[in-house]
């Protein structure tokens, strides 16, 4: 009885006992915080990039690039080879797209979904006389440019096994064509 009794009141294993019940939940919370971070850290390299691609049209050449049929033709035109250096700068940062981006390569050659590129640009055509200023001078509508990227996410638990398939993520910006 009192080898039973010494046996009850041993605490000696108490913490380990605790620890590997703990254990489990710990890392998935740790597990958690990581995918978080990471989720957001790419989220917010995909708005900065697309941003930064918006930007850059914004300041091509308003003629040269972009022009706006006028009366009942309907749609907007931009040059081929300004719509590749826009995809390149989003992508890259850079015209030629040579330069390493925040985001790696893989990232922006696999689109999310249904969608034929990651990045798209498109044009739309703003009516010229609700503004006047530094618009004064077109012959035509404004035109206005929107980047959009559409890729899928480099999940951190996808190395791990973890099926993060369908996970996309999305960021657009528009801005109205100012040239330079």
């Amino acid at each position: 009885m009192r080898v039973l009794r010494l046996v009850a009141n041993n605490r000696s294993g108490a913490a380990a006992a605790e620890l590997a019940m703990v254990m489990p939940f710990m890392l998935a919370l740790l597990f958690g915080a990581v995918e978080a971070g990471n989720y957001f850290l790419n989220e917010h390299a995909v708005a900065k990039q697309v941003r930064d691609g918006a930007r850059f049209a914004a300041r091509l050449p308003l003629v040269e690039t972009y022009s706006c049929p006028s009366g009942e033709a309907s749609g907007s035109v931009i040059d081929a080879v300004a719509e590749q250096r826009i995809i390149n700068v989003t992508t890259t940062g850079s015209t030629s797209g040579t330069a390493a981006g925040r985001l790696g390569d893989s990232v922006w050659s696999e689109p999310c979904g249904t969608a034929p590129s990651a990045v798209s640009v498109s044009v739309r055509c703003l009516p010229l006389d609700d503004y006047p200023g530094i618009y004064r001078g077109l012959e035509s509508d404004i035109p206005v440019v929107k980047v959009a990227a559409d890729v899928e996410y480099p999940s951190v638990l996808a190395t791990l096994g973890f099926d993060t398939s369908g996970v996309c993520l999305r960021a657009e910006s528009e801005v109205p064509v100012a040239g330079l």
